[in-house]
């Protein structure tokens, strides 16, 4: 049918346009001229079985997100990724990503059995903490009613550069000394005064009272500790991890026999500031031993004798062994010696900001 259908009007063509040529030539110029006429008949599909026919079809464009840019102190230079937020199925942070989202999503990730996932609205990201819904606020967390007040509060510290090792000790220069006594007279004419609302309802200590209800006597290392009723188990988990290690590593055998007194739970601010300590909600700890040895351990003491404590090294700091502060930081909790304003027998219970600065957390799995 096709064939007698092109018959009549080749035959046109090759006797009135090219009658004149030789009769090979003209099959093969007729032939070249069948090729498109045969895919206009075909409707038009020249290429089904090319590269364009197996490309798959463009994906929608998506409008970037946009967010309220955070102050440019509190952005960390660049957002590493652990293992831990990929075990938690949630991909790595991109460091395009805004830091009030980021640290929403550590947030949630760390108590995702007391907070819901982070929200856009009202012009702002927010987070959900047992029910209470809280503004990122510039850093402040502050709920709703005192979102006009965020101008009397300094930012909560989420130390987005807190290092996964401590690094080697450098002594500051004459301008780096100069910067830090700056900050240090202005932090002493200006206590930092930081929110505790958003705290207090994650911990549920609003108050003295409030907060002694939520702790409870744990044993650790052979001392009696209060501590918030929620850390009992990643306490444990320390502490089976720091003897496990004693058996084999005198440093540590000594250190743990060395620990006079651990104090927790204490309803209290941080020392020259008008901020809430975390002792406060029971989820942190001291480890003091019987003697410093004539080193270092706290940046306040440490000021009474040299007003340049920041440029005492590591060497004259009172440090425990490096294994029992990767044995804290296995579990959620984060050193107060990696701090400028040192604190060396401080632990605080903080795995928001471990998973911030991609430091993974141990997997209960590999414990033996």
């Amino acid at each position: 049918m096709a064939r007698s259908k092109y018959k009549g009007f080749f035959n046109a063509f090759r006797f009135t346009t090219i009658g004149g040529m030789d009769s090979r030539f003209r099959r093969i110029l007729c032939l070249l001229l069948f090729i498109p006429l045969g895919a206009v008949f075909a409707g038009g599909r020249s290429d089904t079985s090319g590269a364009a026919a197996k490309r798959p079809p463009e994906p929608p464009v998506k409008a970037p997100l946009i967010t309220r840019s955070s102050p440019p102190e509190s952005r960390p230079a660049e957002t590493p990724a652990g293992p831990a937020n990929q075990r938690a199925g949630q991909n790595p942070a991109s460091p395009m990503e805004g830091r009030a989202e980021m640290v929403l999503r550590a947030i949630n990730q760390a108590y995702p059995d007391r907070t819901r996932a982070p929200e856009f609205r009202d012009g702002d990201w927010s987070i959900e903490v047992y029910g209470e819904i809280f503004y990122y606020a510039e850093g402040r967390f502050l709920p709703a009613s005192m979102r006009h007040r965020a101008g009397e509060y300094d930012p909560l510290p989420f130390y987005g550069n807190y290092p996964k090792e401590l690094p080697p000790w450098i002594a500051p220069t004459p301008e780096e000394s100069a910067r830090i006594r700056e900050q240090a007279e202005r932090r002493n004419e200006r206590p930092p005064r930081r929110p505790h609302y958003f705290y207090d309802a994650l911990w549920r200590a609003g108050s003295r009272d409030e907060a002694w209800e939520q702790v409870k006597q744990i044993r650790f290392l052979g001392h009696q500790v209060l501590v918030h009723y929620s850390i009992l188990v990643d306490l444990s988990l320390v502490e089976q991890q720091i003897l496990r290690t004693a058996n084999n590593n005198p440093a540590v055998r000594q250190w743990v026999s060395s620990i006079n007194n651990i104090e927790g739970w204490s309803w209290r601010n941080i020392s020259a500031t008008q901020s809430r300590s975390f002792h406060s909600y029971g989820a942190a700890i001291d480890l003091l031993p019987r003697s410093l040895g004539g080193l270092q351990t706290y940046w306040l003491w440490t000021s009474q004798h040299t007003p340049e404590w920041w440029t005492v090294p590591y060497s004259r700091r009172f440090h425990p062994p490096p294994e029992v502060i990767t044995a804290f930081e296995s579990f959620g909790f984060i050193w107060g010696g990696k701090w400028r304003y040192f604190d060396t027998m401080h632990f605080e219970y903080r795995p928001e900001i471990l998973f911030l600065s991609g430091i993974p957390r141990m997997d209960l799995r590999d414990l033996r």
